[in-house]
């Protein structure tokens, strides 16, 4: 929970903050390689306002975050194990976040994040799938509370993070981030007695020399199969963080009246809808599919995964409708309700199924290692949604 505060917090900011704040020419100058980047970036798509380089900027970190996990699962399969390379990633995480406050160290304090985030993703999404025996039935549902939880920590991150950054300073919201980062570092280390023990260091080499291993091919041969699927999902999730926050920020109607308050919604608060949907949804559909099981009706994972790319397709039809029907005007922000609405039961069919499906046919000495393997699915995503975001 504490982890995702700190990378939901910081994400709410990171595209506002660069627009609005550090790609001003005297920040921008500041930041130790940023020009170095830019120039970088230019070659291979021509000049970069500052709106297409923040979006390819935020592609690229949040990319990385997902690349990273596959370096993660080989520490801690091979060296480290997966406790601690779960604590060094949080420490990592835990830096990167106060550097945020600094802008010269802008791009170094990503990095530290990124490959923080590499270290942690993989290894506790594994240990979360080891609280069961292999064939437990129950691994999907215990993926979609597990989902809910660090969830809780989402939808709290753009209310505090957001608000301090865009309303006191951006400094202040980043700080908070590596603050909740420090708090999810200790409530870790104190429960440690309650975690599942590592595998043996050496299991992997048992799986690695069994090139008959069934297991094995089966996962390796799954994560080709939803390679490309899973990539483009997440290009069009992750344009929550970017082009969406850019459209609130821009294009929407954010004034509420309520009677007895009236006023403008924070832009960074409407990232705080998906998570808080997450946590409504969630229980009545893990009921629903509870229900359905005890028929022999519940939908394959397979057709969860497909019923889940459909409905991402829905909500950005929604968000189309939006742009057509606004006519170069600001739009309701009720059309983003019901954008975050149909994105977040459908992301509930696809994203918590993933982390269980590539958990379940894992074998244990390599778990770590394709569970990043798989996540690296969500690298190209990110840097698809970088590169649609800047048209």
């Amino acid at each position: 929970m504490w982890e995702r505060f700190s990378y939901y917090g910081m994400r709410a900011l990171l595209v506002l903050y660069m627009v609005d704040y550090l790609l001003a020419p005297e920040r921008a100058r500041e930041a130790l390689g940023l020009a170095e980047l830019r120039r970088g970036l230019e070659l291979l798509s021509g000049p970069l306002a500052p709106q297409p380089f923040a979006s390819q900027v935020y592609g690229l970190y949040t990319g990385l975050v997902y690349l990273t996990p596959i370096l993660g699962g080989l520490i801690a399969d091979r060296l480290l194990g997966r406790t601690r390379t779960i604590a060094l990633g949080a420490g990592m995480m835990l830096m990167g976040h106060f550097m945020m406050a600094y802008e010269p160290f802008f791009l170094i304090a990503l990095l530290l994040i990124a490959f923080g985030c590499g270290a942690f993703k993989p290894n506790i999404s594994t240990q979360v799938g080891e609280l069961y025996a292999e064939n437990d039935l129950r691994r999907d549902r215990t993926y979609s509370v597990f989902y809910v939880g660090i969830n809780i920590g989402a939808f709290f991150a753009p209310l505090v993070c957001g608000t301090l950054g865009e309303k006191i300073g951006w400094h202040y919201g980043f700080a908070c981030a590596g603050v909740g980062m420090g708090v999810g570092l200790a409530t870790y280390l104190l429960g440690l007695s309650h975690l599942p023990p590592d595998p043996p260091l050496g299991s992997w080499r048992a799986v690695a020399e069994d090139r008959e291993n069934l297991r094995l091919r089966q996962a390796l041969l799954l994560v080709l199969l939803f390679f490309i699927p899973s990539s483009l999902f997440w290009a069009a999730f992750e344009q929550q963080g970017n082009t969406i926050a850019l459209w609130v920020e821009r294009s929407t109607d954010r004034h509420i009246d309520l009677l007895v308050w009236r006023g403008d919604i924070p832009v960074t608060w409407f990232q705080a809808l998906n998570p808080l949907m997450i946590f409504l949804f969630t229980p009545p559909l893990v009921a629903l599919w509870g229900r359905l099981a005890r028929r022999g009706r519940e939908p394959s994972t397979l057709r969860k995964l497909s019923i889940g790319c459909l409905g991402v397709a829905v909500s950005y039809g929604v968000m189309a409708l939006a742009a057509w029907s606004g006519g170069g005007e600001k739009t309701s922000w009720l059309w983003l309700l019901a954008y975050f609405a149909i994105i977040t039961i459908f992301e509930l069919h696809f994203s918590p199924i993933t982390l269980s499906l590539a958990s379940r046919l894992a074998p244990v000495g390599v778990r770590s290692a394709l569970m990043g393997l798989w996540l690296a699915s969500m690298f190209l995503g990110n840097l698809l949604a970088g590169w649609l975001g800047g048209f």
